[in-house]
């Protein structure tokens, strides 16, 4: 649905659909990158990729105390979230992710041959954790439990409270489940504290994470998995046939993550966002007079537009006037009613493409 609605807009479109950061990769990166073409061989590496980049990324989770064997770096999180699928589902084991949540659950657990089935974050309750529902979707079949925090796509952060409920729910249940914690977007937060990690509070969690979001690298592609060797083991011999290993170049340059420089415009990219989400709130709120969810990280506002009718049409009418938003049903049932707006645009490309959906719901009376 994303592509489908993105491909359609028109020259000169306002988009406010795709989640991809506006912003430049960070100039500490991109020197890195450049002294390391210009200084260093561009070979393979090994499959689990290069030492260094491994011991960084395990230093980030010193909860877990991680060995590089525990660490595999894949080309995106898209890719980690592709090979942990694929490593743990057997045909027939059900995967349980929330609704609404991120489009490739589904899709790639049925390529590995499992059900998909969903816990509710009910749109009533602003899109919150539902313990009572989780507890309810887990079965004895219960293979696979799948979390991420903040949320693509409503921007909500889970608390510790809910991370705890959850981990000692999968615990009670006796499925001796695998949680998949898909933290891409952990870095990005306008609460006081970096989101917690399920991890810190379940064993068996497998982190799946990058750097796309956090440092803006969406084409470098970079991301890693992190858990338990023995599922990392199997998890590295498929990702040796799907790519060999991720590229080298990246791999190099993206060591430079770790240093203060990057750390500062990691809090100057917070900040920026910030401002952003406050900006497109107040321009829903006073301009729309439409109700929405307040996002505590990501990039991403979920905006009720049920009183226009199927949020597909008010996106097809949006893509009328030049602005691109996406269906939220896209994202599960749970969605339905309600459009996902992208704030990966500076302010004044915001306030025209509101100005723009506003005129397109204008059209829809």
């Amino acid at each position: 649905m994303i592509r489908k609605i993105s491909d359609r807009a028109r020259p000169g479109s306002i988009s406010l659909g795709l989640g991809e950061p506006d912003l430049p990769t960070p100039e500490v990166i991109r020197r890195e990158a450049v002294r390391v073409i210009k200084e260093e061989q561009s070979g393979y590496t090994l499959q689990a990729g290069i030492i260094p980049l491994r011991e960084r990324i395990a230093g980030d989770y010193p909860h877990l105390n991680l060995s590089t064997e525990q660490v595999v770096v894949t080309a995106g999180s898209q890719e980690a979230l592709y090979l942990i699928l694929m490593t743990l589902i057997e045909p027939g084991d059900e995967v349980l992710m929330p609704n609404p949540g991120f489009i490739a659950y589904p899709m790639i657990t049925r390529m590995a041959g499992g059900n998909a089935v969903t816990y509710g974050l009910p749109a009533k309750n602003d899109f919150a954790f539902d313990i009572d529902d989780f507890k309810r979707q887990l079965s004895p079949r219960t293979k696979v439990v799948i979390c991420i925090s903040p949320s693509n796509p409503t921007g909500r952060a889970l608390t510790q409270e809910d991370l705890r409920a959850m981990a000692d729910a999968v615990t009670a249940s006796g499925s001796d489940a695998f949680i998949i914690s898909d933290e891409i977007y952990r870095e990005l937060y306008y609460t006081p504290e970096r989101p917690p990690s399920i991890s810190e509070f379940y064993p068996r969690t497998i982190v799946v994470s990058g750097l796309s979001k956090s440092m803006r690298m969406t084409g470098w592609r970079i991301g890693w998995l992190a858990g338990e060797e023995a599922v990392m083991r199997v998890a590295l011999v498929l990702h040796g046939y799907v790519v060999t290993c991720a590229s080298s170049i990246s791999q190099k340059a993206a060591l430079a993550a770790w240093t203060d420089e990057a750390a500062l415009a990691r809090e100057e990219m917070r900040a920026i966002f910030h401002r952003r989400r406050e900006h497109l709130l107040s321009l829903l709120r006073n301009e729309l007079n439409l109700r929405y969810v307040t996002p505590e990280g990501a990039f991403y506002v979920m905006v009720d537009i049920s009183r226009y009718g199927d949020s597909l049409r008010v996106a097809e009418a949006g893509l009328d006037q030049g602005v691109v938003t996406i269906p939220a049903g896209a994202f599960g049932s749970e969605g339905d009613g309600f459009l996902r707006i992208s704030y990966c645009a500076d302010e004044a490309k915001l306030s025209e493409g509101v100005r723009r959906l506003g005129e397109a719901l204008k059209s829809l009376g």
